[in-house]
């Protein structure tokens, strides 16, 4: 039998509803949609509860519980004051390898981890606890990784509906996670509990609106901006998650059940359900990503010795990819060559592999401008468009034309175009540099290249 996930829920995972709900009207208000949510999963015919926990965090890759029985005592590192969660759980092994299986057809690397003692999360053991008090059903957890992109978490929810249909199951799906995100950092009186700010609570509000309405797949497009607006959980991964498990469209009967404040952050339960009706269509045109390519390379190990897969759109006339350059953010080659000409996408100071920034971000992920250094910028374009070069047969003497965008003139010119001469000063290409609001990453350059392609 094809299995099928029937719903998927948002929940929190801090332990104030499981372990101090007295405290609070709020944590009390959640803990008591927690037993409405179970009664509706108790009711669906389910067979097993997927989870992904934003508080079980990996740093190179995902992995899976798949001990069957894991059993222990757990301490949240946070919320010690609260007391202490004993559990013994149920986990699906079965289906724990099957997903694994899944995620590695997939491209990603996972792992499953199957011994005691291994330490189980606040957010697992909460949702858990109040969702599947007495393991009714068998569960599965995923890692959420704290380095992982947009595609690489999209992949991970197609390959957990991969292995839900090659098993047979019938599974909810409990994306585990907080909306906004920051905590008060003084002792607060709980039966006082509120959101941190107005601002915070009003973005939640419109994220639990779009969910009410069914609309996951703008919720998930939008995870980038709550991320920046709210300091949404984990930047919102477990949306983009459970999107790519239940269907990446707006076609669902949402419901929320409960929305709460937990010490400052926002936390809510609420329900999608697909709709029998007509799905919505997408209505944003990001790459709707199958297989994990590997953008990243945390530890900057030795790539794995693998059959190279076709970047997407090398098949155009003309069009040039190399892996030694940094991944373009859209449907775009890196370059183009048209006759004895070559013209460069726009190159900015990524670094291959990885997607740092050399001499830092202009803002970090709230959106708050920070400090760098646009010298170690422009290098770092600069190498990267000499290796595009090299990988179409030319280099830097062949540049003939240069667009130079900066989103400060009056701070960094000066800076940018010592760098600049260091390379070009000799070659005497001719150049436009112009300023702008913003780039599509948080850089502080770009460069825009046209170059002869020797004979």
């Amino acid at each position: 039998m094809r299995g099928e996930v029937l719903h998927g829920w948002v929940v929190p995972g801090r332990p104030h509803p499981l372990l101090a709900a007295d405290q609070s009207p709020a944590w009390a208000a959640l803990r008591d949609a927690f037993a409405e949510a179970r009664a509706r999963i108790a009711a669906s015919g389910a067979d097993l509860l997927v989870l992904y926990s934003t508080q079980w965090l990996s740093v190179i890759g995902h992995q899976v519980q798949a001990d069957p029985e894991p059993e222990w005592v757990h301490v949240d590192e946070e919320w010690h004051a609260l007391g202490s969660i004993p559990y013994k759980l149920r986990v699906d092994a079965e289906f724990a390898a099957a997903w694994v299986a899944a995620a590695r057809e997939r491209g990603l690397h996972t792992r499953p981890v199957a011994y005691r003692g291994f330490p189980i999360d606040t957010g697992t053991l909460v949702a858990s606890k109040l969702l599947n008090p007495d393991n009714a059903l068998p569960i599965c957890v995923v890692s959420c990784n704290m380095y992982a992109d947009r595609a690489e978490t999209l992949v991970l929810g197609k390959a957990t509906r991969d292995a839900v249909q090659a098993t047979g199951r019938r599974a909810v799906a409990v994306a585990v996670t907080a909306l906004s995100n920051r905590l008060f950092t003084t002792p607060i009186d709980p039966a006082a509990d509120r959101i941190s700010s107005l601002k915070d609570d009003e973005w939640n509000r419109k994220i639990l609106e779009f969910l009410g309405e069914g609309r996951l797949e703008d919720v998930a497009q939008l995870a980038r901006t709550f991320t920046r607006e709210a300091n949404a959980d984990q930047k919102f991964k477990a949306i983009w998650w459970l999107a790519a498990l239940l269907g990446q469209h707006n076609g669902y009967e949402g419901d929320v059940l409960a929305y709460q404040p937990i010490w400052g952050t926002g936390a809510a339960l609420a329900q999608l359900r697909p709709s029998p009706g007509e799905t919505a269509a997408l209505e944003f045109d990001e790459d709707d990503v199958e297989v994990f390519h590997g953008d990243r390379n945390v530890l900057d190990t030795e790539p794995v010795d693998e059959e190279p897969s076709t970047p997407p759109h090398a098949e155009a006339p003309g069009a040039v990819d190399t892996g030694t350059a940094p991944r373009p953010v859209g449907p775009y080659p890196h370059a183009r060559r048209e006759g004895d000409l070559l013209f460069l996408s726009g190159m900015g100071p990524r670094q291959p592999g990885t997607d740092t920034i050399p001499g830092g971000p202009i803002r970090d992920e709230t959106g708050a401008p920070r400090d760098y250094d646009v010298a170690a910028q422009t290098r770092a374009c600069i190498e990267n468009i000499a290796r595009v070069l090299e990988a179409s047969g030319a280099s830097l003497q062949d540049v003939v034309d240069v667009g130079v965008f900066l989103v400060d003139m009056d701070r960094d010119f000066a800076t940018f175009n010592e760098v600049y001469t260091e390379y070009f000063s000799a070659i005497r290409p001719t150049r436009t540099t112009v300023a702008v609001s913003a780039l599509p990453t948080p850089i502080a350059v770009e460069l825009k290249v046209v170059a002869r392609v020797p004979r």
